[in-house]
């Protein structure tokens, strides 16, 4: 592999480069206005394409697409799309996507060929989003990786930092799970679909779905304070955004055996405890002084 085009340059896509960025020659990324990364060349798109980032899709080995799709659709699919079929690159072509395109399953065990149920408009986005990626990299003749996303958190987003912010939730809902993903084992998911040659889906999540307040009052033991009081969904639904709501309505134990055979072995935190235990213990949320 020679050139990394990471189209959106946010969280997960600066984690994949911090890991394993050593892979590529090139790496170049994508903002909203151009900023300065280490190592990275970095290209500003407002919507439309310069011709700097044609030419970096066109020459692009491997391309990193995190985006989320707005109203109006994924936002480099619609200016860049026919670029991909006179682009030299035939090197896999990684979406970064959710879980949430799977709706509720209330509370049963799914897979990646569970229906694609969801309800939620930001969540159909996505299952269209994750279907013309798989559409514009197919007809240029590339293998389409559809990672699906559990609840993100690593450094600088978890539970700890909540608890110290006093912004952590403990909202009890019977019977609710999720499931959640440490950043660098999302990380290792792009490094093992882009060295395969990935073409197809895979859940990108823990091994333990569990309750919304299980991981908050784990942090909060590690910090050794006092969790957040337990507020039952009823009570704090009154208050919810509707994107909030829709997070919430969706219940749902998600399978990554997948995630294993890509990985060829175990994840580096399969559970939220691991995840933030070893957080902890690198500094996250302690106190100062």
């Amino acid at each position: 592999m020679t050139t990394l085009l990471c189209l959106g340059y946010g969280y997960c896509a600066r984690h994949f480069v911090a890991r394993h960025g050593q892979s590529f020659a090139r790496i170049i990324g994508t903002a909203r206005t151009a900023r300065a990364e280490p190592s990275v060349t970095m290209i500003g798109f407002d919507g439309t394409p310069t011709p700097e980032l044609r030419a970096a899709l066109e020459e692009a080995d491997v391309v990193l697409a995190s985006a989320a799709p707005g109203e109006a659709g994924d936002p480099f699919l619609g200016p860049l799309g026919p670029v991909f079929a006179g682009a030299r690159g035939r090197g896999p072509l990684i979406y970064l996507s959710t879980i949430g395109v799977h709706g509720d399953s209330g509370g049963a065990w799914i897979d990646e060929d569970a229906p694609l149920d969801a309800e939620a408009p930001r969540a159909r986005r996505r299952v269209a989003a994750e279907a013309a990626w798989r559409e514009v990299g197919h007809a240029a003749g590339r293998p389409v990786a559809v990672l699906r996303l559990g609840g993100i958190y690593g450094p600088g987003r978890n539970a700890l930092l909540d608890i110290r912010a006093g912004t952590a939730r403990c909202i009890e809902r019977a019977g609710q799970v999720f499931n959640r993903i440490h950043v660098a084992d999302i990380a290792g998911a792009i490094a093992a679909a882009a060295m395969s040659g990935l073409d197809g889906v895979v859940n990108v999540v823990d091994d333990e779905p569990s309750p919304s307040c299980a991981p908050v009052r784990f942090a909060a033991g590690l910090l050794g304070v006092e969790p957040p009081e337990a507020v039952p969904f009823e009570i704090a639904a009154a208050t919810m955004s509707p994107m909030a709501l829709s997070f919430w309505a969706d219940n749902r134990r998600v399978r990554n055996e997948r995630l294993h055979r890509l990985i060829d072995g175990a994840l580096l935190y399969p559970t939220y405890r691991a995840g933030l235990t070893a957080l902890f213990q690198g500094g996250e949320g302690r106190a100062e002084g």
